[in-house]
């Protein structure tokens, strides 16, 4: 496990230098990247995914464990120091879950896959509406299921130390719990969201602004009081989805919740 990040601002789209010189990310925090559309939110990721050495655009710099990529190649598994998970992530491999799953397992050198595995596929069903079986084609799983397979293998398989994650609230998936998932592992967690609760998850914020790093924003206690509320509300959402896909809502029940959100929003 690596003891975290270092990214190195560099300019915006207007040439001037980001605000933000300077932003440290240590194990096992979760960090937020948020600003309206067009702020830079996916560049930045793509450079953390990259560890550029001031060759993009941005001009930034990324260090891993204090060494920029090139110190980085002699670091066993170098190559999988990051892994993303974003919302549009779909496969075009012609093979079973199971089959992937063990190939990849193979290829990070686990020598007895079965466990993994069974892991693999119940993170899977856990995340995605509608289960799948190990016999299931690649290409018969739906976006959900796709990115809820893909959450799984970078938790169990992967293990990479730091996990990007872009948009994941527009996923079709269980994204509160994806994140739990992910972070319980004392990963480096940057997520790129517009979703008022997974930006109040995170430890930080990073805004972004113009293409470049603007400032970053500790989770206050008044907003973590107001995260609280906001999960007490999800869990009332999902109770009322779940009943909505299945065709069986109760009138009563319906009104009854609703009531609790408007006492809520007030």
């Amino acid at each position: 496990m690596i003891s975290g990040i270092t990214i190195f601002g560099g300019s915006d789209k207007s040439g001037a230098r980001e605000k933000v010189q300077n932003a440290h990310i240590a194990s096992g925090e979760i960090i937020a990247v948020v600003g309206p559309t067009g702020s830079g939110k996916t560049q930045l990721i793509s450079d953390i995914e990259q560890y550029w050495e001031e060759e993009t655009l941005t001009g930034r710099r990324v260090l891993i464990k204090g060494m920029p990529e090139k110190g980085c190649h002699g670091m066993a598994g170098s190559r999988y120091l990051i892994a993303q998970v974003s919302q549009n992530m779909n496969f075009v491999i012609d093979t079973s879950i199971e089959e992937f799953i063990r190939m990849h397992s193979q290829v990070r050198g686990i020598k007895n896959p079965t466990a993994t595995i069974a892991k693999v596929l119940e993170i899977t069903n856990d995340l995605s509406g509608e289960p799948v079986t190990l016999a299931t084609n690649l290409t018969q799983l739906s976006g959900g299921q796709s990115r809820a397979l893909m959450v799984a293998d970078v938790a169990v398989i992967s293990n990479a130390p730091v996990v990007l994650i872009d948009e994941i609230e527009n996923a079709g998936i269980d994204r509160m719990k994806a994140l739990k998932i992910l972070s319980g592992h004392g990963k480096i967690i940057l997520v790129v969201s517009h979703d008022p609760t997974l930006m109040l998850m995170a430890k930080q914020r990073i805004v972004m602004k113009n293409g470049g790093m603007e400032k970053i924003c500790n989770t206050s206690l008044k907003e973590a009081r107001i995260l609280k509320d906001l999960l007490s509300l999800e869990k009332d959402i999902g109770k009322l989805r779940e009943q909505l896909r299945k065709g069986n809502i109760d009138i009563k029940e319906e009104i009854d919740l609703w009531q609790e959100f408007s006492c809520i929003s007030r």
